[in-house]
């Protein structure tokens, strides 16, 4: 896959189609395999760092060789940053086969494979295993600077976006705003994509809108050098409230001047994004994909943006929530890290039953 091409799907809301049509016809013909990571909307941090990672991991059929100036990835194989919904979308997608991999909230994950919470209805999805943990994330409350909202019980009777229905924003806003005693009927709830939820704040159709990412995240960037925004902090007690609660929160701070003219701390709820993969996928695949994910060469190109910064082997068992993949579990040992600590399969699914 040529450079033009893998900037394009970076950025493209059709790049797995416009991929798949593109390389059908020869890369498959020389055995390439593909491999989809399911991302979220493309003004989100999933969509920016699935776009490095599939070209990170990524080596197609006659390209050259690491050595010789080519991708530094798995050879033979093409990966696609697909735009999907967000976290639930993803997750569902991966259990039912109809993604091999994608990034979810680590929350999510976990409420998912065992069949709890937000997933109660759906049940349980075993099929879902780990790569990696890849960067924290913080939830945003975004509003505009004038705004009179200035903590969350200033929400009620406002109109708010909570994210698209299957998108970590939505799920987590859900859970936020129960934690808060917010009834249906408190306020209105609007649901909406982060670029979609930047532009009603700006023309001033909403009072405020939820956004989960690892900052900055590409929306919130970008309207705050439009018009004057400001973060609404997530009060502490309802942090340790979520975090005793279901585990996988905890205290997270986004720094001032992450975004323009929000010159102070802000505190919030985080977590960790984690990258999940089909239990089905062979373990050889995935054991060569982690590795390719924790090259040097990956390592710079993860330099070009701030979320990408944070992407450290030393914190890739940080906050999992599912078990790894046994191709995954291969490459942590022989790099010594300590997976004993890491979720078991057998474990959870006997809770699950």
């Amino acid at each position: 896959m040529g450079a033009w091409l893998r900037m394009w799907c970076w950025r493209g809301t059709v790049c797995a189609s416009f991929v798949f049509a593109a390389l059908l016809g020869t890369a498959a013909a020389e055995d390439a395999r593909f491999f989809r990571i399911g991302t979220a909307a493309t003004a989100g941090s999933f969509f920016e760092i699935g776009g490095i990672v599939a070209t990170a991991i990524s080596s197609p059929p006659g390209t050259p060789a690491c050595t010789r100036g080519g991708n530094c990835g798995v050879p033979g194989l093409v990966a696609v940053a697909q735009t999907t919904q967000g976290s639930v979308d993803n997750l569902r997608q991966i259990n039912n086969g109809q993604i091999e991999s994608g990034f979810a909230q680590a929350d999510l994950a976990g409420w998912a494979y065992a069949g709890s919470n937000v997933f109660t209805e759906a049940g349980p999805m075993p099929k879902l295993r780990a790569i990696a943990s890849l960067f924290p994330e913080a939830l945003h409350l975004v509003v505009r600077a004038d705004s009179p909202i200035h903590a969350l019980a200033d929400l009620s009777g406002k109109t708010v976006a909570l994210g698209e229905p299957g998108s970590g924003t939505n799920a987590n806003a859900r859970v936020l705003l129960a934690a808060m005693k917010f009834g249906e009927g408190d306020l209105a709830r609007k649901f909406l994509s982060p670029a979609q939820a930047a532009a009603a704040l700006r023309d001033g159709t909403i009072d405020a809108f939820f956004v989960v990412g690892a900052p900055p995240i590409p929306a919130v960037r970008e309207l705050a050098a439009s018009v004057p925004i400001r973060l609404v902090p997530i009060d502490a007690d309802i942090v340790g409230h979520l975090e005793r609660e279901y585990a996988f929160y905890h205290p997270a701070t986004i720094p001032a001047d992450t975004y323009p003219g929000v010159s102070e701390d802000t505190n919030s709820a985080g977590f960790s994004a984690l990258w999940l993969v089909g239990a089905g996928i062979e373990a050889d695949l995935i054991y060569a994909i982690t590795k390719s994910l924790w090259s040097d060469a990956t390592g710079k190109l993860m330099m070009a943006l701030p979320a990408g910064q944070r992407i450290d082997l030393d914190r890739a068992l940080a906050g999992l929530s599912v078990p790894l993949h046994p191709g995954a579990e291969r490459f942590y040992r022989e790099a010594g890290k300590p997976i004993g600590d890491t979720p078991r399969i057998k474990e959870v699914e006997e809770h699950s039953k």
